[in-house]
């Protein structure tokens, strides 16, 4: 079920709990700003969640609370997990949804990360 972003923040969400460790995950890189791990459900051949560790609903509530020591942290983090997963060539696709009309289903900010064919139009139809 889609979300509001502008509600506060679920400490129960299944990212918050990657985060404290009560929930495995397939690790891939890990610093102060961020943790990225391979998707569970993957859409395409690579594709690597990349969430902040600090408390964030969505990208517009990262966007306006984050200091800017810690938004670049985050932004370098993705861009590290691109090259190191080999992404960089052919290509790849970032996605954050945001809100109920940008399908977003975890109250907690992740970028996903899509590699390994052609991703096709950004937006069918």
């Amino acid at each position: 079920m889609p979300i509001d972003p502008t509600l506060p923040y679920d400490d129960d969400n299944i990212f918050a709990r990657i985060l404290r460790g009560e929930i495995p995950s397939k690790r891939v890189y890990e610093d102060e700003y961020a943790l990225a791990f391979h998707d569970i459900a993957p859409q395409a051949p690579q594709h690597i969640l990349v969430i902040p560790k600090g408390r964030y609903v969505s990208w517009d509530d990262f966007t306006a609370r984050a200091g800017d020591v810690e938004i670049a942290g985050f932004v370098r983090a993705v861009g590290r997990v691109a090259r190191e997963a080999g992404m960089v060539t052919p290509g790849y696709r970032l996605l954050s949804n945001v809100g109920a009309d940008g399908g977003q289903e975890v109250p907690h900010l992740h970028v996903h990360i899509f590699a390994g064919k052609p991703l096709g139009r950004m937006i069918a139809g």
